[in-house]
């Protein structure tokens, strides 16, 4: 069994729920979610943790023009790919309260970006890489254009320009490292062999991938179109967003950016170390004055994927190995955390914090639902966010002390507007709209269940985690070939 199951399997059944409508497109579309999760159960189970790439296809696509339909797995994909398999139906499952027009093709979409972002985390051909990049991004265009806010077109025609600008970069410098690579051909291991370019064109190439990466994750200043577009996207778009989707960039920064262009990335790993650190630092801030719930998630986002950033660009074990086991706990909170305010705008009709209070008297599951994840957020120790931030910190304090100082400002400014926003929700006195919250049951209290326990799951025990990707990160990290400094 190869990895092509996982990429196709998506399509095909976003092709066959088209065909069916509303309520039945909604079970057909979690069930072939679920299927998908069981396959991918069966690679974890028969997954090697070691450095191989494994369930490999590698065919003839566009032999004229050297590219190959080349994807696998490894360790550091194996993250991605349970990421990308358990978020998916816990997502689907958080729309179960909702009534969309035209439900065949908001699942459809759902299903087609999912193959879209497996093809990515995946891939072994550059030219594959840029196929799945843009086809994970077409569907949650339509997505946001066509079930967002009311200033959904504007803002959704703000993030297509953004992100397609940084993938035209990004294709540029695919089709440059095409032309250095002895065999002719788009292989990521002729890319690495093809590493050692002049440091001006190793810096050019640097920032044509940079771009499209940053833009994704995103990071200061390329972040404007994040909290807009989360905020008018419907939930289960902003989830499939900032859950999976921003791991895209995060993951081509460890798998493609660094390896390929070592001497730009040593030329300038200070300054984008340093823009990590002010979207720690900017993210945080800009979250304290918020009051809309999901802006403020959103921009919370941005402070935990600067410190990701900041870790992954030290280029150490453990900043690579913090970033995975973080990107999958990031996943998990924030899809979370979209969800609870989700339920709160649903049955009150408002995401202001001002206008609420007392919510923990009249629904206890929810409120100890919300304040799991809140914590495993703000990361305490015996939660998933704690042993990412752990060996993110380690990472950068090896780098320098006084930007680990900095980047450690995350944690004390989360805990601070994250249990501030939880004290204003949930404590209190219920007030004239509050009185009338009714407690969690049926699809929400499994999905709030099945994300508590993996929060505190992982949190009490990583090592499995850890383990998966723990050889593929070191050979990656060590096979990286700096040029020597004089």
């Amino acid at each position: 069994m190869t990895v092509s199951i996982l990429i196709f399997l998506p399509v095909i059944a976003a092709l066959a729920v088209l065909f069916f409508k509303n309520e039945t497109a909604k079970h057909a579309a979690l069930f072939f979610s679920v299927v998908e999760l069981a396959i991918a159960g069966i690679f974890l189970a028969n997954f090697v943790p070691d450095a191989s790439t494994q369930f490999a296809v590698d065919v003839p696509w566009i032999v004229k023009l050297g590219i190959y339909f080349s994807a696998g797995i490894d360790g550091i994909s194996m993250i991605m790919v349970l990421l990308t398999t358990v978020l998916v139906p816990l997502i689907i499952l958080t729309t179960y309260k909702h009534q969309y027009k035209n439900a065949n093709a908001f699942y459809a979409l759902i299903l087609f970006m999912q193959a879209g972002m497996l093809v990515v985390f995946t891939a072994l051909d550059g030219f594959l890489f840029y196929v799945g990049w843009e086809a994970a991004l077409i569907p949650i265009y339509f997505i946001c254009s066509l079930w967002g806010g009311e200033n959904r077109i504007r803002i959704t025609i703000k993030f297509f320009i953004y992100t397609f600008a940084g993938s035209l970069f990004m294709l540029l410098g695919i089709i440059y490292m095409y032309m250095q690579s002895p065999g002719q051909n788009y292989s990521i291991t002729e890319f690495y062999a093809s590493s050692q370019l002049t440091t001006g064109h190793s810096g050019l190439v640097f920032w044509a991938f940079f771009l499209a990466f940053a833009i994704k994750m995103p990071l200061f200043p390329f972040h404007t179109w994040q909290p807009d577009t989360y905020t008018e996207a419907p939930s289960a778009g902003t989830m499939m967003l900032s859950g999976i989707m921003l791991k895209m960039g995060i993951y081509g920064a460890i798998r493609w950016l660094i390896p390929i262009a070592p001497a730009g990335f040593l030329t300038w790993q200070t300054v984008i170390i340093i823009m990590a650190v002010i979207s720690i630092v900017y993210g945080s801030i800009i979250a304290f004055t918020q009051t809309d719930g999901k802006r403020l998630v959103a921009y919370s986002s941005i402070a935990h994927v600067g410190l990701i950033a900041a870790g992954i660009f030290v280029w150490n074990v453990q900043g690579v190995q913090g970033a995975m086991i973080q990107m999958l706990s990031h996943g998990i909170n924030v899809v979370g955390m979209f969800f609870i305010w989700d339920i709160i705008s649903t049955r009150l009709g408002t995401r202001n914090i001002n206008q609420l209070g007392g919510i923990a008297k009249v629904a206890p599951h929810f409120s100890i639902a919300f304040l799991i994840i809140v914590l495993g957020t703000v990361a305490l120790p015996l939660t998933n966010g704690f042993i990412g931030e752990f060996l993110l910190l380690n990472s950068v304090y090896q780098y320098s002390i006084w930007v680990a100082a900095v980047a450690g400002l995350t944690i004390i400014f989360g805990a601070v507007y994250m249990l501030r926003m939880y004290k204003n929700v949930m404590q209190g006195t219920t007030n004239e709209l509050t009185a009338t919250f009714t407690d969690i049951h049926g699809s929400e209290k499994l999905v709030l269940g099945i994300i508590c326990v993996l929060i505190i799951g992982l949190g009490i025990y990583p090592q499995p985690i850890l383990h998966i990707s723990s050889a593929a990160v070191e050979n990656l990290v060590h096979s990286v070939r700096f040029p020597v400094k004089f």
